[in-house]
């Protein structure tokens, strides 16, 4: 592994870029821990201005977190990771590889999101049932959202929902319940309306854009 930076608790990897007003390794005021967690930003990746990346981050190779995001301690993200500016991921998640989280995004503490995933402007995800109850930190738990899954613009997910493989949600949806893989669903809240399979082109460019893969 050939490192760019190695200090204190932060390793930043050859190839890597840091604009000087990003902050990296940000103590985390939630911990209440003097030891600093390990920070590690893998080869190639960037991170833009205004960006702050907490402590106890892994950030894959390739990464472009974009300007004025926010990555909270203890989540960790996979290889070639785009994140637009002004998002948001609180802590604890898991993030898969090639992954696409657009401008506004916030991801809720403890959500995972699965291999090639893409979320467009606006979405939510959620991740406390009832806010204010005693045992709210018990029950916290964010969405699911399995590998190949596509969110629309301004789509709110709630807490503990999958969001099922390859599945597709619209645009100004709101999720209270699981979605099934390979389905597309829209509406408030949001129903089932078929398989993505089904869906036709409405430009004409191909007959359907999704289609089945031959095993």
């Amino acid at each position: 592994m050939n490192l760019l930076i190695r200090k204190k608790n932060i390793v930043i990897c050859r190839g890597s870029f840091v604009d000087p007003s990003a902050l990296i390794g940000q103590k985390s005021l939630r911990l209440k821990s003097k030891k600093d967690l390990p920070l590690f930003i893998g080869e190639g990746a960037y991170i833009l201005s205004g960006s702050v990346v907490y402590e106890g981050v892994r950030i894959g190779c390739r990464a472009i977190i974009g300007h004025n995001a926010t990555i909270r301690e203890k989540t960790a993200i996979g290889k070639n990771f785009l994140m637009w500016g002004n998002s948001v991921i609180d802590y604890e998640c898991s993030i898969g590889d090639n992954v696409k989280l657009h401008s506004n995004v916030y991801i809720a503490p403890q959500s995972i999101i699965e291999d090639d995933v893409f979320l467009a402007p606006g979405v939510i995800l959620a991740n406390v049932i009832h806010p204010g109850c005693s045992f709210l930190k018990e029950c916290m738990k964010g969405p699911v959202i399995k590998k190949g899954a596509q969110i629309g613009a301004n789509v709110t997910i709630n807490p503990y929902i999958t969001i099922g493989e390859n599945a597709m949600v619209g645009s100004g949806s709101v999720v209270t319940r699981d979605i099934p893989g390979n389905s597309f669903a829209y509406g408030n809240p949001a129903k089932i309306k078929g398989s993505i399979f089904g869906l036709k082109c409405k430009t004409g460019l191909t007959d359907r854009p999704y289609k089945k893969r031959r095993k």
